[in-house]
């Protein structure tokens, strides 16, 4: 299973053996941030398992995961949370929150994504977008992160978490944008508390929406920008892996 989300969003893959890469590092998930796929590809090819990739030469790793920016970083954090896997859960990733927390370059916030899409276990991934939204929907007041997952989990049912955070995620960083939220073309301006804060004109605020797609991605581009109120359900259709 690969799950992968394009410019800076989470990003993990599980092998067949079992096995996740999920790390954070000043603030941002990361593991795989290229617009094709192709260092994932060329990573778990060449370490199929954490004890290969404990074992693997930094340099070479460093090589590897230079296109995706911070590579030192990250292949430290990559090499120290590989051999913590394999010292300590036989090269199998823990499926709790409170195990995963403690495993190099791991944070709640990618703790959550991997148990939400890996494991099948709710979770309420906060990023910066996702808190954002929550303050402009009047879900919380909180600025904390671990606040306002518990302040949007008391609004939500547990089997929706995992979703709801796919979809506030990239409604935030489609239309509801940091400085200027394209309010004018939000599907759901019509529901939220803050709307007016950005563009409302709906020609306007069109032009703000952005999708951020891999190379060959111009149909769904375009089917994105043709159907705006469907946006994030398409979106998560074009990701599902056949089988």
């Amino acid at each position: 299973i690969a799950y992968e989300e394009h410019s800076g969003t989470p990003a993990f893959t599980i092998e067949p053996g079992g096995w996740v890469l999920a790390l954070e590092d000043r603030g941002h998930e990361f593991l795989v941030q290229d617009t094709d796929g192709k260092v994932t590809k060329i990573l778990f090819a060449r370490y199929p398992d954490a004890r290969a990739m404990a074992e693997a030469d930094p340099l070479e790793l460093e090589t590897i995961l230079q296109p995706t920016g911070f590579f030192r970083a990250k292949a430290r954090n990559v090499l120290a949370l590989s051999t913590r896997l394999v010292d300590e859960y036989d090269g199998v990733v823990p499926g709790r929150l409170e195990d995963l927390v403690t495993l190099p370059g791991v944070g709640r916030k990618t703790a959550n994504v991997v148990l939400g899409n890996a494991f099948g276990v709710p979770g309420i991934t906060v990023d910066t977008h996702f808190g954002r939204l929550a303050r402009r929907f009047g879900w919380t007041a909180s600025d904390d992160p671990v606040k306002i997952e518990f302040d949007v989990a008391e609004l939500f049912e547990p089997r929706d978490w995992t979703m709801l955070s796919h979809r506030v995620v990239f409604h935030g960083r489609r239309v509801c944008h940091s400085r200027k939220p394209a309010c004018g073309a939000c599907p759901v301006a019509s529901l939220c508390p803050s709307y007016g804060e950005g563009e409302t004109d709906p020609v306007k605020a069109a032009k703000l929406l952005k999708y951020e797609l891999a190379p060959g991605s111009e149909a769904l581009l375009e089917k994105l920008l043709a159907e705006t109120h469907r946006a994030a359900e398409i979106r998560m259709e074009s990701q599902r892996r056949p089988g």
